[in-house]
């Protein structure tokens, strides 16, 4: 039995887990209070503010500090990348996350949005289910993409490097045994397959990737795939035919 203030029988009482502070940034009023309709009906999400535009946004992320901010591509004054990175500049590093919506034919300004720090991409069709989920995936700390969306990661990237690319000199920091995680995170698999092909600990997977996360300062899992192929750490050519035949999601939950 757990005894709280002293007082012998008196049994802890659980602590409430905090809900979720979402901030929504949508240019049309409707839209933003449709959102907000459907995810305050869960007792664990709470909306904190609504934006009407990007600067906006980027002002109420600084006050209200936010856990998951939904960016809609159609976002006026900041666009929808400047608003990912002054969000995120201003937030201590793993606060906020930044989870994009938009239709499929804004997908090559999607990449752009991953570089700038956003943690998850989202079709703006997507199951109202699916978009509460990658609320809470992304309040836990995770990436949300899908096999399709890191393929054409992969393509973006083989296609299209960034001005700013990366250089393996990099990722000097990284043991040898952080670069083997850090590919195999590129490549797809999730933790459980990455500790079945080096023979280890589910738990020892996920030290290393905390680890080079750290090392990268890279917020989360989609970062690390940027990061690999904007290294050249990962070569397209070899992710293409490693993609392909990849079963279920990309980029898995941490507990996957």
């Amino acid at each position: 039995m757990l005894i709280t203030g002293g007082v012998p029988g008196e049994t802890a009482a659980a602590q409430p887990v905090p809900a979720i502070r979402v901030l929504l940034a949508h240019p049309e009023t409707w839209v933003r209070a449709s959102l907000r309709a459907l995810l305050e009906q869960h007792a664990d999400i709470s909306v904190i503010g609504q934006a009407a535009d990007g600067q906006q946004a980027v002002e109420l992320a600084r006050s209200g500090r936010p856990d998951v901010v939904l960016i809609d591509t159609r976002l006026t004054g900041l666009d929808p990348l400047e608003a990912t990175r002054q969000i995120l500049a201003q937030a201590p590093t793993g606060a906020t996350r930044i989870l994009v919506i938009g239709p499929e034919e804004w997908e090559e300004q999607l990449f752009g949005v991953l570089r700038a720090g956003a943690s998850g991409l989202l079709a703006g069709d997507t199951d109202p289910a699916e978009l509460v989920r990658g609320v809470r995936v992304l309040a836990r700390g995770e990436a949300l993409l899908s096999p399709g969306a890191t393929r054409r990661l992969i393509e973006e990237f083989a296609a299209v490097p960034d001005p700013q690319r990366r250089t393996p000199a990099e990722l000097e920091e990284l043991t040898a045994r952080e670069r083997e995680v850090l590919t195999l995170v590129a490549l797809g698999l999730g933790n459980n397959a990455i500790a079945g092909r080096l023979v280890v600990a589910h738990a020892t997977v996920r030290t290393h990737i905390t680890r080079t996360m750290c090392k990268l300062r890279a917020h989360d899992r989609a970062k690390l795939v940027a990061i690999a192929y904007e290294s050249g750490l990962v070569q397209p050519r070899r992710a293409r035919v490693a993609a392909a035949t990849i079963p279920g999601p990309a980029l898995p939950t941490a507990a996957a």
